[in-house]
């Protein structure tokens, strides 16, 4: 992240029409164009001449314009309710409610997730709160600015508490050694519902969602994913959007922690008024997963070149990466990425900074692929920018390789010998699979429905791809 750039901390990702107008009224008055999105869900941008007091004096929400690097945005994965599977009784009003709770700037980073979404990361915070399939028990898993590693807190947290320990552990964590010692005096302090672990958490692989476009949310409503290529959103459009959004009874706009933004809730009558705006202000709403699923730092146009060669070579060999996210790093070591692959710019050796020294990468991931597990291995190291396509080609293929092996580990070793071909249909553009066997019911499709006999403005509950843009495949069963 650029640390000349001021910032704007939206809690939990979460913010109203009304507000982000307010927000971008205040920015255009200190003569901004245009605003970034942040990692942890919060806007970012640059002040040079106007000064943040008058700037907030303009502001009718009282909304303060962060420059210290101390303080952090609050991260939760309330983006992801009730558009992707979730934690049955954890809804998106609840975290509302939460939030309500923290009336303070922390400045250790917080996260309040669902580990059964994969859009907002879980780990990479200090305090990070994974809801618990007991309803209104999360986990608390701790790793603290000076801890080598995360340990977990030895009992749950009631949704109501969450704020409470929060902020109990922001007032003395920087003189806590262990778990042992936190915990001893958090008991002794606060008065707290916590519950038992009866069973260690564990999160669930699950593949990165498509987060674009204009997509179904229950039967009568859609929700919005849009994502700028260069991170640069124009204020104007996000204005104007914001009018939209209010005129339709639109009452919440959230931000990724990739850098785009989803508005839910768009009533069916609306769609047409919305998909006419986009459409005349040229928004692209089909973008490749190829380049969607890419995490880069925040205004720094080396990393987008780079991002663009990459995508360029993968596009060209006609390679798949679904599933796959990659982060591109600048700095070497500085590991808080939440991408399957990091490709990390090495630093030039200080004995010849006054040389111009072509630059060199590591290639890492996690295991698995899987940035839950938190454990990075490294792939290849000191490769030269040219080298990069053919190995993250490679890892790529590794990659479906290691997950074909691992879904078969989970398999029953039964029927081993029999293997079934089931004919489905699947979205071109999203993967998602029509079945006959199970229908669809989001959009009224009975159970043994054919897929020809399915009517021609039938379209993909995912993506909203039209009926021709799936195609025949034989899935098989083993």
């Amino acid at each position: 992240m650029n640390d000349d750039l001021h910032r704007i901390l939206i809690k939990g990702g979460v913010t109203s029409p009304g507000e982000l107008k307010d927000i971008i009224a205040m920015l255009e008055a200190g003569g901004l164009k245009e605003v970034f999105f942040g990692s942890r869900q919060d806007l970012l941008f640059p002040l040079q001449n106007a000064k943040e007091e008058q700037l907030e004096q303009i502001s009718k929400f009282n909304t303060d314009i962060v420059s210290d690097r101390s303080y952090q945005n609050i991260v939760t994965s309330y983006v992801s309710a009730d558009i992707f599977d979730m934690t049955n009784w954890l809804k998106g009003s609840t975290y509302l409610y939460i939030l309500e709770g923290f009336d303070y700037l922390p400045k250790l980073k917080i996260n309040i997730t669902d580990p059964k979404q994969r859009l907002v990361p879980i780990f990479n915070g200090n305090l990070n709160f994974i809801a618990s399939d007991s309803e209104d028990y999360w986990y608390l898993n701790i790793k603290l600015p000076h801890w080598t590693k995360s340990v977990y807190y030895p009992v749950l947290i009631y949704s109501w508490d969450i704020h409470t320990v929060a902020k109990a552990i922001e007032e003395i964590y920087q003189d806590v050694v262990d778990i042992d010692e936190l915990f001893f005096i958090l008991n002794k302090k606060l008065d707290t519902n916590n519950r038992t672990i009866e069973r260690e958490l564990v999160v669930p692989y699950i593949k990165f969602p498509y987060y674009e476009g204009m997509n179904r949310m229950g039967l009568d409503q859609y929700w919005l994913g849009l994502y700028w290529r260069n991170n640069r959103y124009d204020l104007d459009f996000l204005k104007k959007l914001c009018g939209f959004c209010l005129d339709n009874s639109i009452g919440k706009i959230c931000i990724t922690p990739w850098k785009s933004f989803i508005i839910k809730g768009i009533k069916s009558s609306s769609r047409p008024e919305l998909e006419r705006f986009l459409g005349q202000k040229g928004i692209n709403i089909r973008h490749s997963q190829l380049e969607m699923n890419w995490h880069l730092p925040v205004d720094d146009m080396e990393a987008l070149e780079l991002k663009k060669f990459l995508v360029l070579s993968f596009d060209q060999n006609d390679i798949s990466t679904y599933g796959l996210t990659f982060g591109i790093s600048n700095e070497t070591g500085k590991r808080t990425h939440f991408s399957s692959v990091i490709i990390e710019k090495n630093t030039p050796p200080t004995i010849v900074k006054d040389f111009s020294v072509r630059p060199t990468y590591n290639v890492l991931h996690f295991k698995n692929f899987d940035p839950n597990t938190q454990e990075y291995q490294v792939y290849a190291q000191d490769v030269d920018k040219i080298e990069l396509p053919g190995l993250l080609m490679e890892l790529s293929k590794h990659y479906f390789d290691q997950l074909g092996r691992a879904v078969a580990k989970k398999e029953s070793p039964k029927n081993t010998n029999v293997d079934i071909l089931k004919e489905v249909y699947q979205c071109s553009s999203c993967f998602t699979v029509y079945d006959q066997t199970y229908g669809d019911a989001k959009a009224q499709v009975v159970v043994g429905t054919p897929f020809e006999d399915l009517t021609e403005d039938y379209c993909c509950p995912v993506c909203s791809a039209p009926k021709s843009d799936f195609r025949k495949m034989k899935l098989q069963i083993l």
